[in-house]
């Protein structure tokens, strides 16, 4: 089936290369990583105000201008989201592995395993598996689509505020504030999401560079041309 093999293990001897990452998921994982910087930059400015600038304030509208770069990043992040959603329905089966975690599979818990055994340096090598590894896309899973849809829930309720009353904003997410609290917590837990981001993010710049080094199987240039390369076992 194409779907159980999303996760299965190749053998580098018999094919060298797997046309993994079609081009509106590579698309939208640079889209998505650059939005994530536009808005942790600008959130966090947002939540730390600069220093305000003498002079007529219609001249200085930076914290102004800075929360309009926001907005922008926040609708790109959104509709990002809600194609990859689309295309995870219409593409392949690796476009899917980003929404589910087959937990019902034992191959998958093997793999999660043996990966996990490599991130502790007690193998020298990780399974070569086309798609994602089991723990990579629990980590995915967790940080976006999770993360990602409590960051646009979060973001657009507080957004709502400033549109106002029965704005549609409002309508579509002002139950966020019955589920969160007032508006000062809703801020604190969106701020939380952000350096959730950050920590995801360095985290996984690194295992992607570290799994290019280390193993057999291409990381980093597989998310940029779409192919999975493997080098042979020497």
């Amino acid at each position: 089936m194409q779907g159980s093999a999303a996760n299965s293990v190749v053998r580098p001897e018999d094919r060298q290369a797997v046309y993994v990452f079609e081009a509106p998921v590579r698309v939208w994982h640079w889209i998505h990583a650059l939005s994530i910087v536009v808005l942790a930059v600008t959130g966090y400015l947002i939540a730390n105000p600069l220093p305000a600038i003498g002079g007529e304030a219609s001249e200085h509208f930076m914290m102004g201008n800075l929360r309009m770069i926001h907005f922008i990043a926040s609708y790109v992040f959104g509709i990002g989201f809600a194609v990859r959603i689309y295309w995870g329905i219409v593409g392949n089966s690796h476009s899917r592995e980003l929404f589910y975690l087959p937990v019902w599979r034992g191959d998958w818990w093997r793999n999660f395993w043996e990966e996990l055994k490599f991130y502790f340096f007690m193998r020298q090598d990780a399974p070569p598996i086309s798609g994602h590894n089991p723990i990579a896309q629990t980590a995915f899973w967790l940080f976006n689509v999770l993360l990602t849809l409590f960051m646009i829930v979060t973001g657009f309720a507080l957004y709502g505020e400033g549109l106002g009353l029965g704005s549609w904003a409002d309508t579509w997410f002002g139950w966020v504030f019955l589920w969160l609290g007032d508006a000062q917590n809703v801020r604190m837990w969106h701020l939380l999401g952000m350096w959730l981001f950050i920590v995801f993010a360095i985290l996984h710049i690194y295992m992607a560079i570290r799994a290019d080094i280390m193993t057999r199987q291409s990381s980093v240039s597989a998310i940029i041309s779409g192919w999975r390369t493997y080098r042979k076992v020497k």
